[in-house]
């Protein structure tokens, strides 16, 4: 009896437990569920709870369509690919949360049925200009050997994922200019190699905030990477072990904390980012649960008080859903389409996030606390000021602010506001991401004082195409490249790579295209062999 007693004591422990949650949460029927499924009345069912979802519909970011198409169903094989399981509870009311539904009342009839997986649209081919014959040629994903830098994954990942997901990945705000200059500032610089150095040996490894990585390199936090791969966040974790680089968990994530922090290795390290919640004590909740499972740094992101206007992904949305789906709604002035995500994002993001809140920020972690989102010398300062360990310069991928400067090209004048105000790249890491394609991005960013670089899509881009295998093969031909540029600039190890390396002139100077004019262009016709003219 006595060694009973412990397992009687379990027993009666998990009965307690279960009674307690059902007669705290109302137990529903599928068909009482069934009855709220018009767009004014929406209830939907999600891992096995309904929610009212008659207001949120109209502020989510993927259009409201998604959500009342599912009015009075179970929606969870629809949101399981895209979201992690506890979303809804972060992100509703706990009066929002009608009930526990009965497994045993869902009929088949039920349930919402996702869409069809995307097909790669055929290409057209023309064979005979002259017999104006065109020859339908499908996509066939090429091999993993055949990718042979970071662009071959892009070009893979927008034919095989759905056009919704690459509309979002691919955005930038507005006419995208940030978008397109973050890898074009890398351009603008040019190396300055040194001969006659023994080179025979080149060591890339480093220290990102005192973590072991296998060269300057780190996957920055990018959102609900399942859009990508059924594995998302949980591949990107292995992958990173794997190609020996630290990864930021994001907040925003496809599956929950416990379920990333679940997928490491045992002896591996990872870094999180922090969108603060106006409800100071989820972040504080949040915060806490990281520190104690081992996370080592905190990235709070402070570029993102509302989103940005991706309008690649508004209109790739809206024409996916039809141009009548919103008709009702708008026509009533019920719901301003083009707020919609801002509205939606600002229920998990404080807008009123200051430096007044930098003390509070250190005082609920001994984590090492850093801004991520900064853009110019005045703010680097500050934060070195207020005891942070360090910033990224980022601009959120081109997402939020056009027209705003890449992180490498604020990297210098960060670089020398810094110094002047006393910090050394020991007290305070500087960080850059954005644009990052090329070994010799990382090289010179590496050379103009930033500790190490983040990389957002080509990550979620290459684990689109091939998984996670996809992920370290794209670290693999970075190190290549990397290993090649060091090697012929002269600088054999990581503290070798310094500012006389590289020549920054240009770096500022962003030269506007004219338009063509055609008159003086076409008037004069050069030589060209016969078969041409």
């Amino acid at each position: 009896l006595a060694q009973a007693f412990p397992y009687c004591t379990a027993l009666l422990s998990l009965f307690s437990r279960f009674f307690f949650t059902m007669a705290s949460e109302k137990v529903l029927s599928m068909d009482e569920v069934a009855k709220h499924n018009t767009k004014d009345d929406c209830w939907v069912v999600l891992y096995g709870k309904a929610y009212d979802l008659t207001k949120f519909a109209k502020v989510h970011p993927g259009g409201a369509k998604l959500i009342t198409d599912a009015a009075g169903m179970d929606a969870t094989a629809i949101f399981d690919p895209i979201h992690p399981k506890d979303i809804m509870d972060k992100l509703l009311k706990p009066s929002l949360t009608m009930g526990v539904v009965d497994a045993a009342s869902i009929k088949p009839e039920h349930v919402a049925k996702p869409p069809e997986a995307h097909k790669p649209k055929p290409k057209k081919k023309a064979v005979k200009a002259e017999a104006e014959v065109e020859e339908i040629e499908e996509f066939k994903k090429p091999p993993l050997a055949a990718m042979l830098n970071s662009f071959d994954f892009e070009s893979v990942a927008r034919e095989v994922m759905e056009p919704q997901a690459w509309g979002y990945y691919s955005s930038g705000g507005d006419d995208e200019i940030t978008l397109r200059d973050n890898h074009l500032a890398f351009q603008r610089i040019t190396m300055r190699p040194r001969i006659l150095v023994n080179v025979r040996e080149i060591d890339m490894t480093t220290k990102i905030l005192n973590v072991p990585a296998a060269l300057p390199l780190y996957f920055t936090a990018t959102a609900l990477a399942k859009l990508a791969h059924q594995e998302g966040e949980l591949a990107i974790v292995k992958a990173a072990k794997k190609a020996g680089v630290p990864y930021m968990l994001p907040t925003l994530s496809s599956y929950t904390l416990d379920e990333m922090l679940a997928a490491r290795a045992p002896d591996q390290v990872v870094f999180s980012q922090l969108y603060v919640n106006p409800e100071r004590s989820r972040s504080e909740e949040y915060v806490s649960k990281l520190e104690k499972a081992g996370v080592q740094a905190l990235f709070v992101t402070v570029d993102a008080p509302q989103l940005g206007r991706r309008e690649k992904d508004m209109r790739n949305k809206f024409t996916q859903q039809g141009s009548d789906v919103q008709g009702d709604d708008e026509d009533d002035g019920a719901v301003d389409r083009s707020q919609g995500a801002t509205r939606a994002i600002s229920s998990y993001i404080d807008p009123g996030l200051n430096w007044e809140d930098v003390p509070w920020l250190k005082k609920i972690t001994s984590m090492k606390v850093l801004l991520k989102g900064v853009q110019c010398g005045e703010d680097a300062v500050e934060a070195f000021k207020a005891g942070l360990a360090g910033c990224v310069l980022s601009n959120h991928g081109g997402r939020q602010l056009d027209t705003c400067r890449p992180g490498i090209e604020v990297l210098p004048e960060v670089m020398e506001a810094l110094k002047e105000a006393g910090a050394t790249k020991e007290n305070f890491a500087v960080f850059i991401d954005g644009g990052v394609r090329r070994g010799g991005d990382i090289f010179k960013a590496v050379a103009l004082g930033a500790q190490a670089c983040g990389v957002g899509r080509p990550v979620l881009y290459s684990l689109a195409s091939y998984g996670q295998n996809g992920i370290v093969r794209m670290v693999h031909m970075l190190q290549d490249e990397l290993q090649m540029v060091m090697r012929l600039a002269g600088t054999p190890n990581i503290p070798s790579i310094t500012e006389k390396h590289v020549i920054t002139t240009n770096l500022a100077d962003h030269i506007v295209p004219l338009p063509v004019d055609n008159l003086t262009m076409k008037t004069y016709q050069g030589l060209e062999p016969a078969a041409k003219l």
